[in-house]
């Protein structure tokens, strides 16, 4: 073998040894997409007397959905980390209330919300056989709420027309400068993977209070500040799958 040749041929062993170096050292990857049902939850811990019992800042469930794009990473053994950015829809429709024990008025409200999130997972995952995952996970998110909008409709008399009055939580003036935009949540949960697709669910804790100090007149003109005080927590099950994974 001349020299060239052993030189090339120490050159390619060298080149593979470092490749095979290199995929050792690669921690197991997956990118993809996930999809499920949502359940953001606007708790209210201190009750305002200035908002009527049935409005939007009492306690109220909004069902909708999740989609977003995941990446995840095993580091050591089945530990590692999942981040990613989320789109969240959720919904409520009230059932008509009156005035009165009974008839007419009577109104429903009508919420909807949309957010985004970014989000970082730590995970452990148990293998349970070839290429089949139990996992468990915890981490914070970033939420940003892009608009909480109520409708309530009216109804006076049994042919009367349904009137709207439509607005955003999320405007500046007083009486409707209820929540903030931002909001951080701290999650737990659990999940399951087989080879490329995955089922997760959990439950994320508000950290922040979502409510403003909002502003009121009194019935002399002067400033009163309102202290409300809450949380905006979120129930989640998502089913995905990952387009690249390297296991």
């Amino acid at each position: 073998m001349t020299n060239n040749m052993k030189k090339v041929f120490l050159m390619v062993m060298a080149v593979c040894l470092a490749m095979s170096a290199m995929a050792v050292e690669l921690p197991k990857q997956g990118f993809g997409m996930q999809i499920g049902w949502a359940q953001p939850i606007l708790r209210l811990n201190s009750k305002d007397p200035s908002f009527p019992k049935d409005s939007l800042v009492n306690t109220v469930k909004l069902n909708g959905f999740k989609v977003g794009l995941v990446y995840d990473a095993s580091y050591v053994a089945g530990f590692g980390s999942t981040i990613g950015i989320n789109y969240t829809f959720g919904a409520n429709t009230g059932s008509w209330k009156s005035k009165y024990a009974y008839g007419y008025p009577r109104s429903r409200q009508m919420i909807t919300y949309h957010e985004v999130e970014v989000f970082v997972d730590w995970q452990y995952k148990f293998e349970v056989a070839k290429e089949t995952y139990l996992m468990l996970y915890t981490g914070p998110s970033i939420q940003c709420g892009l608009g909480l909008n109520m409708r309530v409709d009216e109804q006076m008399d049994f042919d009367a027309e349904v009137v709207s009055n439509r607005y955003s939580t999320y405007k500046t003036d007083k009486k409707n400068e209820a929540l903030k935009r931002l909001n951080v949540t701290w999650g737990v949960g659990a999940g399951f993977q087989y080879k490329r697709y995955f089922l997760r669910g959990g439950y994320d804790f508000g950290l922040l209070n979502p409510y403003k100090n909002a502003q009121f007149v009194d019935d002399l003109g002067n400033p009163i500040d309102r202290n409300t005080r809450g949380r905006l927590d979120q129930w989640s099950i998502k089913i995905g799958m990952y387009f690249w994974y390297n296991d």
